[in-house]
C-alpha cells in the first residue's frame, strides 16, 4: 500500500482544539459494514446502538511534558525503563548535551531521532502531553484522561475512550486491558510503502480472567485502536503481558475484534491504516469525506465513529 493512499484534506477549522463541554455530548457516526448504512448520533446513545462486550484500554496518561528554560525547549517522557530512568524526546536536540541537567531531568544518552535516555528526579510532574496540533491551552487536565484510567504509563491518551462518562459505562458490559501508548502509535509513517514502516513496540498487560471473558464473548467491541492491537496480538497466541509491535494494515485478518469505536485520525498515520484494514480502504475514504461534509470534529478532542 502506498503511503499517499492515507492522505486526505481536512479543513483546519475541523481540528478540535477543546473537548466537548460534556464527554458524552460528542457526535457519533455509526457505520454498518453489512449494509453500508450510516447514521448519526450523540455519544451517550452508544449503549442503544450496540451490545456485546466493550473492551477498554485503562492506561493512565503521565504528566509527561516537562519544559526546560535554557535552551528553551522541552522533554517529553515516553516510557519508564528503570528506577528513575525514562526514554524521552527532547528538543532542541542539537543544543542539548549528555550529562547535563535541565531542571528535574538529566540527559544520559542520545539514542537518535530526538530520543534520549534520561534520569528524572522524583515523579513526573509536567503538563499533559497534548499533540502538537492542539495549540490552545487545556483548562482541565483531567479531560485528557479517560474516566476509567488506572494504570499509569502512557505518553498520549487512548482518545476513543475520552467520550465515556460513568453513566455510559454503567449501561455497557465492560472489560479492561492495558496498553501504554508511546510515540509509535502517533508517529507519522516514515516510508513510502505503508508496510515497510516499523513500530518499535508498546507495553501491554491483560489479566487471565479478562482474557477468558474476551476470548469467549460472542461479540467484542474494541474501544480504540490501542485496544485492537492488544486483542489482535493475544488472538495469535502472544503472552498476556509483553510488548507488541503489531502493525495492522489493509489485508489483516481480524480474529477477536467484531466492532470498532475510534476517533478520526491524521493522514499518513498508522491509526488510519488500521481503520482502513477494518472498514475497507474505499469505505474509510467515503466515511471521512462524509464526516468532513457533516462538519464532524477531528483528532484527539474530536468526535467518534463506530464501525459495526
Amino acid at each position: 500500500m502506498d503511503a499517499h493512499e492515507l492522505d486526505y484534506h481536512l479543513p483546519q477549522e475541523l481540528i478540535a482544539q477543546h473537548p466537548a463541554e460534556r464527554r458524552d455530548e460528542s457526535r457519533l457516526l455509526v457505520y454498518s459494514r453489512a449494509d453500508r448504512d450510516v447514521s448519526h448520533h450523540v455519544f451517550r446513545e452508544l449503549p442503544d446502538v450496540i451490545g456485546g462486550l466493550a473492551v477498554v484500554n485503562d492506561t493512565r496518561v503521565v504528566p509527561a511534558r516537562i519544559a526546560i528554560e535554557r535552551p528553551r525547549g522541552e522533554v517529553l517522557l515516553l516510557e519508564q525503563v528503570g528506577a528513575g530512568e525514562w526514554i524521552a524526546l527532547a528538543r532542541p536536540t542539537r543544543r542539548l548535551r549528555p550529562g547535563r541537567r535541565y531542571g528535574p531531568v538529566e540527559l544520559l544518552e542520545h539514542l537518535g531521532e530526538g530520543r534520549w535516555r534520561v534520569r528524572l528526579e522524583g515523579e513526573p510532574a509536567g503538563a499533559p502531553p497534548l499533540p502538537p496540533y492542539i495549540t490552545e491551552p487545556l483548562a482541565d487536565a483531567t479531560r485528557y484522561q479517560t474516566v476509567y484510567a488506572r494504570e499509569s504509563g502512557s505518553a498520549a491518551a487512548p482518545t476513543a475512550g475520552l467520550h465515556f462518562t460513568p453513566e455510559v459505562l454503567a449501561r455497557l458490559d465492560v472489560e479492561r486491558v492495558t496498553l501504554h501508548v508511546g510515540l509509535d502509535t502517533f508517529r507519522p509513517l516514515q516510508t513510502e510503502q505503508v508496510e515497510a514502516h516499523h513500530i518499535h513496540g508498546e507495553r501491554y498487560e491483560v489479566t487471565e480472567p479478562a482474557w477468558d471473558r474476551i476470548g469467549t464473548a460472542p461479540e467484542v467491541l474494541a474501544v480504540g485502536t490501542t485496544t485492537v492491537r492488544v486483542l489482535e496480538t493475544l488472538a495469535v497466541g502472544a503472552p498476556l503481558s509483553g510488548r507488541t509491535e503489531l502493525f495492522i494494515t489493509p489485508g489483516h485478518e481480524f480474529r477477536r475484534v467484531d466492532h470498532l469505536l475510534t476517533n478520526f485520525h491524521l493522514p499518513r498515520s498508522t491509526l488510519l491504516a488500521l481503520v482502513m484494514a477494518f472498514a475497507g480502504v474505499e469505505e474509510t475514504r467515503r466515511l471521512y469525506e462524509l464526516a468532513i461534509a457533516e462538519r464532524y470534529r477531528f483528532y484527539s478532542f474530536g468526535d467518534a465513529m463506530l464501525i459495526l
